[in-house]
């Protein structure tokens, strides 16, 4: 995944000018989120303007809004070259939610600018998906992100059991 992270960044300039982004999906602690933050710190460290953030926070800053300044607050996610949606999926599945999660990605469609999104859901669910709320929102995102399926075993669970060898040994005074 970090090889594709850097091919991303090397060919950056290609990416943008055709709009290619990437569906990072995978299993849980799979380092999708880790290579689309790679990919945006180095973009950043080159200059270039990204966003990397998740519905959950986008729907929470839009929760006060009135419509108009709903609509100039997604807008200005495209002032961004590259938007990055962490953990796509994790938002309400409210109708008001899906609404705002499907103005972002059309947003960003319109605007002809690369996207790329990190998701546990597998491609199956998001080809297949439940209802036409999750069909549009999909369908929108298949066409702008190509799926790169991330593989591995949870790094986070090897990660909790190393810490908690470190924190017995801290306690016991070996």
């Amino acid at each position: 995944m970090i090889r594709t992270a850097k091919k991303y960044v090397e060919n950056w300039t290609d990416a943008k000018a055709n709009n290619l982004g990437l569906l990072l999906w995978g299993d849980v602690g799979t380092g999708k989120s880790f290579a689309a933050a790679c990919i945006a710190n180095e973009l950043l460290e080159r200059g270039v303007p990204v966003l990397m953030t998740n519905f959950s926070k986008i729907l929470n800053q839009m929760g006060a809004m009135y419509s108009e300044e709903r609509y100039r607050y997604i807008a200005s996610l495209s002032a961004f070259d590259l938007l990055i949606i962490d953990d796509l999926g994790i938002e309400r599945n409210t109708d008001y939610a899906l609404e705002q999660v499907y103005a972002v990605i059309d947003e960003r469609y319109k605007a002809g600018k690369p996207l790329i999104v990190t998701t546990n859901l597998t491609i199956g669910e998001i080809k297949n998906a439940e209802d036409v709320f999750h069909a549009r929102i999909y369908s929108r995102i298949l066409e702008l992100c190509t799926p790169v399926q991330v593989r591995g075993k949870d790094r986070r669970t090897e990660i909790g059991q190393d810490k908690q060898k470190l924190v017995k040994e801290l306690v016991s005074g070996r």
